[in-house]
């Protein structure tokens, strides 16, 4: 009894002192712990910065292929945007760059109106507002059009160590590179140029011969006979060393024998045909389709099946110091056809039509000198899948740009984010339509009615 007197003794003295603290005082202790809590947030914000994108197709987040564009550079990058930055356009950019600035916190950004900076526009070459200049490590490109694709392909060539040559032999009906036809290959060549390739066209009737600089040839068969001597100077150019993306088609080689005795490449008669090709729904059953890649460095990565109309077949056998490097070929239910292409079509192995699987594309290497370099030749049975009409069916870009970087000796290629793609519509049923206007006329007023109610007896009891 007292232990318990002596502590209820020295303890009230003690709950009296606490509670007669001045309300003041206990305000102002609340408010410094307040703003000390606030002043802890905004520093560990500044220091271990978080961003998460909820979105469903990820909109507010770079692609994967932006992220390994960006994780290849190793200096400083600028942006310069020409456009006023509290307009809608230039709101649309600084969030467009604020994703590259997440990933790439050193890149600088800084906008300038371009009509009250007239001179530094010129400078930059703008024409249009809303154009971005790229500056790294001294060089600098002006984008004409703004998106994830072309910002990403502009600073991935900004950080190429240089620009690659690719001739493309013209003059005699071969696909233009440059052309806007169906049987052209201008979208193809955009491709090209997105990658830091420069496509040029080269005429050997008027060139004394392939320039020196070239990376790559790329060939197209001729609608008509080459003149004597252009043949001469496209095998000199593959005596050095130089490398060869042949587009070939059925028919004649129009002049192309001297290539085709120096690869030692042997051409099946006839047009490929593939019963497969009606799962496409393909109006002709003269398509081959590649439908199984290899795990090699042809075909690894590849997973659409590429459709090539028209195309032809090769044998497996090269010319001596040549090495056959890898094929793609064609499924088991195709052959060769050498009779006509019309109603019903059936092999005939009487006369020698081969049944599948056909090579339809070759990869030819040679080595040169010791030094470990190798010479790249790559024949494909046909052009179409690269042309205007043909780039994006199925799995044909995807083949384009992998055979390109097989046969340029660009490994590590860079690969670009796709287009952005259009927003789905969305589609309801009779069924969901009628879930929809009962629990918007029904439910939820339901609902609402019962809680008034509630509310209204638990007053009432209260």
């Amino acid at each position: 009894m007292k232990t318990e007197c002596c502590v209820t003794r020295w303890s009230k003295p003690i709950l009296r002192a606490i509670m007669g603290i001045e309300r003041p005082l206990a305000d102002g202790l609340f408010a410094l712990l307040l703003l000390a809590c606030v002043v802890a947030a905004g520093w560990l914000i500044a220091r271990h910065d978080r961003y998460w994108d909820w979105t469903g197709e990820r909109a507010n987040s770079l692609s994967p292929e932006s992220a390994a564009i960006l994780s290849r550079l190793d200096a400083p990058l600028r942006a310069t945007v020409f456009a006023d930055p509290q307009d809608p356009l230039g709101k649309a950019i600084e969030r467009l760059l604020a994703r590259y600035r997440h990933a790439l916190p050193g890149l600088v950004v800084r906008f300038l109106d371009p009509q009250r900076f007239p001179e530094q526009a010129r400078d930059a070459k703008v024409t249009l507002a809303g154009q971005i200049m790229l500056e790294y490590r001294g060089r600098r490109e002006t984008l004409s059009r703004v998106g994830e694709r072309t910002l990403s392909a502009a600073i991935a060539r900004l950080a190429g160590t240089r620009a690659s040559w690719v001739a493309v032999l013209e003059g005699h009906g071969e696909r233009k590179i440059d052309g806007q036809g169906v049987a052209d290959l201008g979208r193809f060549a955009q491709e090209l140029k997105e990658r830091g390739f420069l496509p040029r066209s080269l005429d050997l009737a008027t060139a004394a011969d392939v320039p020196v600089n070239t990376q790559l040839v790329l060939l197209s068969n001729p609608a008509l006979a080459l003149f004597p001597g252009e043949a001469p100077r496209l095998a000199r150019y593959l005596e050095r060393g130089g490398n060869l993306l042949w587009l070939m088609d059925p028919g004649p080689a129009d002049g192309l024998e001297p290539l085709l005795d120096l690869l030692g490449i042997g051409v099946l008669p006839g047009t490929v045909v593939d019963a497969k090709a009606a799962e496409f729904e393909s109006k002709t059953p003269a398509v081959a389709v590649i439908a199984e890649f290899p795990d090699d460095s042809l075909g690894a990565g590849l997973k659409d099946p590429a459709l090539l109309p028209g195309a032809l077949a090769f044998e497996t056998r090269t010319a001596p110091g040549w090495t056959l490097a890898g094929y793609l070929s064609t499924g088991s239910e195709s052959w060769n056809e050498t009779g006509r292409l019309e109603g019903k079509v059936f092999r005939d192995e009487v006369i020698g039509e081969q049944a599948g699987p056909l090579p339809v594309v070759l990869a030819l290497t040679r080595p040169l000198g010791e030094d470990g370099q190798v010479q790249r030749v790559l024949v494909v049975g046909d052009g179409d899948f690269l042309s205007n009409a043909q780039l994006d069916a199925y799995g044909n870009r995807a083949l384009g740009l992998k055979l390109l970087r097989w046969v340029s000796g660009e490994e590590g290629l860079f690969a670009l984010p796709p287009d952005p793609a259009s927003a789905a519509g969305l589609i309801l049923d009779q069924d969901r339509r009628l879930l929809l206007g009962l629990g918007a006329l029904v439910l939820l007023p339901g609902l609402f009615l019962v809680a008034g109610l509630t509310m209204r007896w638990a007053r009432a009891r209260g």
